[in-house]
């Protein structure tokens, strides 16, 4: 069965994380993609473990758990863009390719002239995707930019945490990931659009952009309020009860999103009184006194254990579910139903590994799962022989120079 994205040829400059995210998408959606690698060392996330994945010998490989994340369903081939011949390497690529990724500081690639600007009328049907941390334009546009700085600057860490406890980062590197989701967005919107006007363009992403439109609900709390909206920890700011709970042996998710919802809480709480207090009976109200409510259920929900509630909410038709640690996510029916794990042949190991899979599910062209997070260059020579058609001899002799 064909995949949604066959014959589109995706030359990806980027590293770390939000560049190879989006890439991965594409490949999952049937692009062939081109990873570009520094030679020696490749993309910084090789490195950035542990754990990595342990070789023949139980030593450790350049494959760290973070690099697997993010770059299956890609060639790896490595290339010197600091040399003239690797650059000239990569405009002969990008000839071949309908989108181009990258992530460099804004400017870094002028300087090998492969930037947007320098190669847009040599190649006019491409689409060109600028990662970065500010945008192309702005006062901070050639700063570093870095997931830590996008969350801290664009209010995700002031929203997040307990109110009385400090400014916290999301447990993952969350502006990465959602910039690479939009970037996949925009992508595939300019490749839709160059069905009808024949032009490629430049896509511009910014972690902080990126991070300030996932703020959603809370950045439109201050701007309809003029308020900065308070940190909550586990609560919601607009929404009660919707919260973590203690239970008698951890923690429970209660996310009540209407009155009704509250009603059946209160009866499988057997206090049904609380439903029909001034203080609780619609949801301004119960924002107004979250502090009362929420120890009032604290109380009650502390004597059953976790499992106990479970399955007394879905009785009642309350939306709840238990904190669950990786462990317990992988072991969970509908996880394995979705196939949300997957186990693909490593070529570094020769052997099976475990992945995370794709989210998307497609009727008529499913993704398909047909590289596994390559090995550092290690298909040079097939992209070298089969997408430039470079003769053997002319590969040895870039080897030679260790322009490859």
């Amino acid at each position: 069965m064909a995949s949604a994205l066959d014959g589109i040829i995706v030359l990806d400059l980027s590293r770390v994380l939000a560049g190879p995210v989006c890439t991965q998408i594409l490949g999952d959606l049937g692009a062939k993609v081109i990873k570009i690698e520094r030679p020696g060392s490749g993309d910084d996330t090789r490195h950035w473990g542990p754990p990595f994945l342990k070789g023949e010998n139980g030593e450790d490989t350049d494959e760290s758990a973070y690099y697997l994340s993010c770059n299956r369903n890609k060639h790896s081939v490595t290339i010197d863009i600091k040399h003239p011949e690797g650059q000239k390497l990569i405009r002969e690529l990008m000839a071949k390719a309908d989108i181009v990724i990258e992530n460099f500081k804004v400017g870094g690639l002028e300087k090998y002239g492969l930037a947007y600007e320098q190669i847009k009328d040599d190649f006019p049907e491409l689409i060109y995707c600028s990662i970065s941390g500010f945008g192309q334009n702005g006062p901070l546009a050639k700063e570093p930019g870095y997931d830590f700085l996008a969350q801290a600057l664009g209010g995700l860490m002031a929203s997040t945490g307990e109110p009385d406890g400090a400014p916290m980062k999301a447990g993952v590197a969350l502006s990465d990931v959602m910039t690479g989701l939009y970037a996949a967005i925009g992508i595939l919107s300019a490749l839709h659009a160059r069905t009808q006007t024949g032009k490629g363009q430049h896509v511009d992403l910014a972690l902080l952009d990126v991070t300030l439109a996932g703020m959603s609900n809370l950045a439109q709390y201050y701007l309809t309020s003029g308020k900065v909206p308070p940190r909550v920890g586990n609560a919601h700011a607009s929404i009660v009860p919707y919260q973590t709970f203690e239970t008698a042996d951890g923690y429970i998710v209660i996310a009540v999103g209407n009155n009704s919802q509250f009603e059946r809480l209160c009866t499988a709480l057997e206090k049904p009184d609380l439903a029909a207090d001034e203080r609780f009976h619609r949801n301004a109200a119960r924002v107004e006194n979250r502090d009362v409510l929420a120890e009032l259920l604290q109380a009650e929900l502390k004597k059953r254990n976790t499992q106990s509630w479970i399955d007394i909410c879905h009785a009642q038709d309350i939306p709840a579910a238990p904190v669950n640690t990786m462990d317990q996510v992988f072991e969970m029916d509908q996880i394995k139903d979705r196939q949300m794990k997957i186990s693909m042949q490593n070529q570094t190991i020769e052997t099976e590994i475990d992945l995370v899979g794709s989210p998307l599910k497609f009727s008529e062209t499913p993704v398909s799962y047909s590289k596994a997070p390559p090995g550092l260059g290690e298909d040079t020579d097939l992209i070298l022989k089969d997408i430039l058609k470079l003769p053997e001899a002319d590969i040895i002799e870039l080897k030679t120079k260790k322009i490859v």
